[in-house]
């Protein structure tokens, strides 16, 4: 198992006691795409999964997910959340047992998740739909100080529901003088850096477990792919997530260094509860 390098009340404690200074963010990876973020203190959250449901589930069958690395926190104590994101329906990104106590203990909190999942997601959480947030890529929704945009991802199409809703979608998060872009699951399409460049993005938050036919699950971007996207659209700095989390469906920062590094781009391998500030940016 790998440690976490920040967990449980230690890592309450520095989110807690050591607020962002003005105008300035801090991040958190919570693990596979999870990630907080602080600024002028509220906080967002991408995509957690904090619960070993997805182990459970499978470990009677010929695709265990056998997990790595350690749990850093109980969602149940993450009581101070403003918003939660979904970018799609796959469990690791649409948990119940992370997002139930997380709801709980942040009644307050909007859950925001692709308007082509609402049915789906409000069955899986127990809630009534209305009491989801829904975006579609091409849209733009305001929460507090986060002005989010949805981006359409690939994972590993393009899904669109009947009325033309992305079943996955990426997220741009525009906060201060910042601006965020965590891309949920997905791989390469046409036009990704044509939609992404206008951002002027400083921060890409990006998957680098790739796709193997064996898995049997829907692919990602590969290292090499991830290092080269956030070139291409012009970002300033990178953080790979998706890895780590499940002995299958896994790969190593190796080609993703290497990558950056040939492409003189600034980047940052966090491990499971570590802190980024936007002053490294």
């Amino acid at each position: 198992m790998i440690p976490a390098a920040n967990k449980n009340e230690a890592l309450l404690s520095e989110i807690r006691e050591h607020p962002s200074p003005a105008g300035q963010f801090r991040l958190w990876w919570l693990g596979q795409s999870g990630f907080l973020i602080q600024y002028d203190g509220q906080h967002l959250l991408f995509d957690p999964y904090l619960s070993d449901s997805l182990t459970k589930k499978y470990a009677e069958t010929d695709k265990q997910h056998v997990r790595m690395s350690e749990l850093v926190i109980e969602p149940g104590k993450l009581d101070f959340i403003d918003l939660i994101t979904s970018s799609h329906n796959h469990t690791d990104h649409l948990d119940a047992e992370t997002l139930r106590p997380l709801l709980g203990a942040c009644p307050d909190a909007n859950l925001l998740v692709p308007r082509a999942n609402r049915a789906f997601a409000a069955d899986r959480l127990k809630v009534d739909e209305g009491l989801l947030s829904v975006i579609n890529a091409g849209e733009k929704l305001t929460f507090g100080h986060f002005e989010i945009h949805a981006v359409p991802a690939a994972h590993e199409t393009l899904d669109q529901d009947a009325q033309g809703n992305h079943r996955y979608i990426g997220l741009v998060a525009k906060f201060g003088d910042w601006t965020v872009y965590h891309s949920g699951d997905t791989m390469l399409f046409d036009g990704m850096v044509d939609i992404l460049k206008p951002f002027d993005i400083d921060l890409t938050l990006l998957p680098i477990n790739g796709r193997k036919p064996e898995r049997r699950v829907s692919g990602n971007l590969w290292g090499k792919e991830a290092a080269q996207l956030t070139k291409d659209i012009g970002a300033r700095h990178v953080i790979p997530c998706h890895y780590d989390m499940f002995t299958f469906n896994t790969e190593t920062t190796e080609e993703f260094e290497t990558t950056c590094k040939d492409l003189s781009l600034n980047y940052t391998v966090l491990k499971g509860g570590q802190t980024f500030s936007s002053t490294q940016i």
